[in-house]
């Protein structure tokens, strides 16, 4: 059984780049501007995490483009077709995006980031600071195609 709900932005990146790419997200630098709605002690304490994980919405995505058959990623005819849970791109029932970045600075309900992969303008739903108590317990294992996808998604921006 589908529930519906909304959901309302915190607040939204500032700067970094302004076009979604495939790869090269390595040194990226932007901010997370939470609402001024909130109160500045929103953040206290932030400062202590290295690193955050944001939830945000692929605002930029075509909504008809949600193809909910299994596909290959990237459309690579030597990786294998993969069913739409099992991606993590903008192709997504709820256009929802999660990234863990580095937290470079907090300046009262400005969050700056690096390697955050959202661009300009992207809706930002939730931060949470990483904890390193809640990240994978026991051995964790992927398919090969995923690293082989992925060997330049943070490597330094091109340019």
């Amino acid at each position: 059984m589908a529930e519906k709900f909304e959901v309302e932005a915190l607040g939204q990146v500032v700067g970094g780049r302004t076009e979604p790419t495939d790869d090269y997200w390595g040194g990226t630098r932007a901010i997370i501007r939470l609402d001024s709605r909130f109160p500045v002690e929103a953040t206290k304490g932030l400062e202590e995490f290295s690193h955050l994980d944001v939830v945000f919405r692929f605002h930029l995505t075509d909504p008809a483009d949600l193809p909910l058959r299994a596909r290959r990623p990237r459309d690579n005819p030597d990786w294998p077709e993969v069913g739409f849970v099992g991606h993590r791109n903008m192709r997504r029932l709820n256009w929802l995006g999660v990234s863990r970045c580095r937290l470079v600075e907090v300046d009262g309900l400005d969050l700056h980031v690096e390697d955050l992969d959202a661009v300009d303008g992207t809706p930002v739903i939730e931060v949470k600071p990483w904890f390193e108590e809640m990240g994978p317990r026991g051995k964790v294992h992927q398919p090969r195609w995923v690293a082989d996808m992925l060997g330049n998604y943070y490597a330094p921006t091109r340019g």
